[in-house]
């Protein structure tokens, strides 16, 4: 019984840990892709500033989610519905027409 509970918490464990790496990588992913933004020119300033300010805004989220010591499920749910959401919006203000200059 005891070696079923102490297995059952390991991969319990490790789901979380694997769910909080995939967050992380992520989060790198969007980063990675402002950057190439404004080095081809397609971000202004302000727009690369607007979308690294709701970067810090995911993270913080995350930390506050990570502070009990348990991400649950609807953590999770929500920290990656505001990713994906942040990933729309690199992507629109990346495809429109503002001057870069």
């Amino acid at each position: 019984m005891k070696l079923k509970i102490a297995t059952a918490a390991i991969i319990m464990a490790f789901s979380i840990s694997s769910a909080n790496a995939q967050a992380h990588k992520t989060a790198q992913y969007q980063h990675q892709r402002i950057r190439q933004g404004v080095k081809s020119g397609e971000l202004t300033k302000a727009e690369a500033v607007n979308l690294r300010n709701d970067q810090k805004n995911i993270r913080h989220e995350a930390k506050e989610a990570k502070a009990d010591g348990i991400v649950n499920k609807e953590e999770r749910k929500d920290i990656r519905q505001d990713q994906k959401q942040e990933s729309r919006k690199i992507f629109r203000k990346k495809q429109n027409i503002r001057d870069r200059d």
